[in-house]
């Protein structure tokens, strides 16, 4: 029986930034839209707490949101966010030089690189020049390419290994680390194929639209949604797990914000053996172990140009951060780990009391791990920062299994969920034309195990959305 009394067009299981995005399609097309969710609050990893101390406020899991400014699923809305940008979008901190930094301005960057300028403006450069139709090419990899000639030129380097491109197109240390650190947020080993892609891909999106945050938390995001889904007639149910899709009420279309594991369990008996057995089949990536810090001061970075930047990759040269990422893909808890920290407060001072700052970081480990790397992360940011003990005021850690409890969309705390490897790129979580549909009539998926896969850019919501108003109008008219 369900527990819910009305009836609806659209149901949307789970409110990460693809449900959200799922349930925002849905009710601007004038549909009428129950979105339910388990947690106490919207958002996924959209979330923003006081995880350390009062007045210090935590992105749980996304924080850098350039995706969102970039993705056609969220152009097109006018949300009223407040973005904040840093000085310096990202650096990459290496032993006994000056940090690597990487500016808005694509000229100012590449001639820092110096010999490696022209190589950088070739790559990098050249991919944010093409802007947004190449954007909108690599971000609905099943659909008719939107810059067929930008997306050809971008893919030939895009499909090497990050080792490969690096070492044959790069001369310098500091042109080398950057894209090795750009290149790790896929969580792949870098001596895999498309981890070019993925590093160019990050790095052109700081110079076309930075890297900003969203001002008050990343929470400020997912609100904005849900007030847009709710003036358009939406209903927002929190904190009700749905275990089966029968206690959902009557619906045309139902669009699940969820991985294959947990599609499994809410829908198996009404989805095919052979269609269950391919998600079975579906792989997830590496975890991640986190940590989140409140500072009584700046971090106190060796080179202060550091301080200035919103994102800072932690891991010294691109062989060092290759050899992280190879042994986490081995199954193995590297040493001195690749770490991707955060500064949140440099763009946006409403993070924390007046003086004060906020932090995170994370590293890379095998999936559902459970070991303590917190010694190791601090030992990476000490490294760079001597002193960073110093400021700190209070530490709050997840490690994979904490992060699946609070939101079990990241099984084994994998955080893109399913791995980007190149058998998973479009077949996600199966291969086919319109893989966000599964076999049973009016049962979507649209979370970030569909195309185009993790980052907060909505496309798998508005994927899923879009093949299910088309359905619709297609069985109204055989009416």
């Amino acid at each position: 029986m369900s527990g819910f009394d009305a009836e609806f067009d659209a149901v949307v299981v789970g409110s990460g930034p693809n449900g959200l995005m799922a349930a925002v399609t849905m009710a601007d097309a004038g549909r009428r839209v129950l979105l339910v969710e388990a947690a106490g609050v919207c958002g996924g990893g959209l979330r923003t707490e006081e995880l350390t101390l009062p007045g210090f406020r935590h992105d749980v899991c996304a924080t850098v949101l350039a995706m969102a400014l970039a993705s056609p699923a969220f152009r097109g809305l006018d949300l009223g966010v407040e973005w904040a940008h840093p000085p310096v979008p990202a650096a990459h901190p290496l032993d006994g030089r000056p940090a690597a930094l990487v500016h808005r301005d694509p000229e100012r960057t590449a001639e820092s690189f110096g010999r490696d300028a022209a190589a950088w403006r070739a790559t990098v450069g050249a991919a944010a020049r093409a802007g947004f139709p190449l954007v909108d090419t690599l971000l609905a990899p099943l659909s008719p390419p939107k810059a067929p000639f930008s997306a050809a030129r971008f893919g030939v380097p895009a499909v090497l290994p990050l080792t490969w491109l690096a070492r044959s197109a790069f001369r310098t240390p500091e042109a080398r680390a950057v894209l090795a650190g750009m290149a790790a947020h896929s969580m792949l080993d870098l001596r895999a194929p498309l981890t070019s892609g993925y590093g160019m891909l990050l790095a052109a999106l700081a110079h076309q639209v930075g890297w900003p945050v969203a001002r008050g938390g990343s929470q400020a995001l997912a609100d904005a949604l849900v007030g847009r889904l709710v003036q358009h007639g939406g209903e927002v149910v929190t904190g009700h797990t749905v275990r089966s899709l029968d206690e959902l009420p009557p619906a045309r279309s139902i669009l699940l914000d969820l991985t294959p594991r947990q599609v499994v369990a809410v829908a198996g008996d009404r989805l095919p053996a052979s269609y269950l057995r391919r998600l079975t089949r579906f792989r997830y990536g590496p975890g991640v172990f986190k940590m989140d810090w409140a500072l009584s001061a700046p971090v106190p970075w060796r080179d202060p140009s550091v301080a200035s930047a919103g994102t800072v990759h932690l891991g010294g040269t691109m062989e060092e951060i290759a050899r992280s990422e190879a042994d986490v893909a081995r199954g193995r808890h590297p040493d001195r780990p690749y770490v991707l920290a955060v500064q949140p407060s440099v763009a946006d001072p409403s993070r924390a009391p007046e003086g004060s700052h906020v932090l995170w970081a994370y590293c890379h480990v095998p999936n559902g791990s459970d070991v303590d790397m917190s010694a190791a992360i601090e030992a990476q940011i000490e490294r760079f920062a001597p002193g960073f003990h110093d400021v700190v005021l209070a530490r709050h850690v997840m490690g994979p299994a904490a992060l699946e409890r609070r939101n079990p969309n990241l099984v084994g705390g994998d955080i893109g969920g399913g791995s980007a490897q190149a058998g998973q790129f479009v077949g996600r979580p199966v291969y086919g034309t319109h893989p966000w549909a599964t076999p049973a009539e009016g049962l979507y998926i649209c979370s970030a195990s569909t195309p185009p896969g993790p980052s907060v850019h909505g496309m798998g919501g508005l994927q899923a959305a879009r093949l299910a108003l088309r359905r619709e109008e297609r069985a109204a008219a055989r009416v």
